[in-house]
């Protein structure tokens, strides 16, 4: 039997779920992961002692200027994350609140996690090989080695690319790809050249221009998300392709007008 309850008493009693409620929201782990801006790499010179890309097979050219590849750090995919964190981030231009999934396979332990990663990163490395090798077309008997240490993912595609072309032919008239300059960027890419988006632009436009870089390469599909948080003083270039990124880059050098923008 149930006895009927006053106003005042009603509504304590209700209020006791919803604190509890409350209280496991803001300290219960949630499905998401923090990032922020990661480490960026000259794939021109060397990460850790070791050159990021090494040819054998070809004459390679001295390069000026920088391509750097960029990265977001982000909790670890066994982390607790709690409400109070992501509201904590949610204001903050220098982190960004994501889906777990978006940045973690689903379901696999730290250690798959990790080999998932690196299996990318082997991937992404391959194709940026043949990607360059056949925009240039060179021959089979050019070996390309690409060595990044603690990082995985697909991202860096692009760079990749570009960087083994700058390496063999510049800007195909005897001068550096990048006019000097340190450029930065994101994107996957396939043998075919064709440049992918990727996750968290605005937190590498950030490391990008903390590292020294005025030019970011962007896939073109994430100008909107480039230019939320834009530093000062780096300037986006959106890109397609391969071919489409060395043009601008060559038009960039020349000071022509053609040079798109997002």
């Amino acid at each position: 039997m149930l006895s009927r309850l006053t106003r005042p008493k009603a509504v304590a009693v209700c209020a006791v779920p919803v604190v509890a409620l409350l209280a496991t929201a803001v300290f219960a782990p949630l499905p998401f992961s923090l990032a922020q801006p990661g480490m960026t790499a000259n794939v021109l010179g060397e990460n850790k002692g070791d050159p990021v890309i090494t040819i054998s097979g070809s004459p390679t050219r001295e390069t000026r200027g920088q391509l750097r590849m960029t990265t977001i750090e982000a909790t670890g995919p066994d982390a607790n994350v709690s409400l109070s964190d992501v509201v904590d981030a949610w204001f903050a231009t220098d982190r960004a609140v994501m889906p777990r999934d978006s940045v973690y396979p689903s379901g696999d332990s730290v250690k798959e996690i990790e080999r998932h990663n690196t299996e990318e990163m082997k991937k992404s490395q391959d194709t940026a090989t043949e990607a360059a090798l056949s925009y240039l077309h060179e021959k089979d008997d050019v070996k390309v080695t690409l060595k990044l240490a603690d990082v995985g993912g697909p991202s860096a595609g692009l760079l990749f690319s570009l960087g083994i072309v700058d390496k063999l032919d510049g800007d195909g008239s005897g001068g550096d790809l990048t006019g000097g300059r340190t450029i930065a960027g994101t994107g996957t890419i396939d043998a075919d050249g064709r440049v992918g988006a990727v996750g968290g632009v605005a937190l590498k436009t950030q490391a990008a221009r903390r590292d020294g870089a005025t030019i970011f390469l962007v896939p073109k599909a994430e100008c909107s998300d480039a230019k939320s948080e834009l530093p000062k003083g780096l300037r986006l270039i959106p890109v397609t392709t391969l071919k489409g990124a060395v043009d601008s880059l060559v038009a960039l050098e020349k000071g022509k007008d053609s040079v798109p923008s997002c």
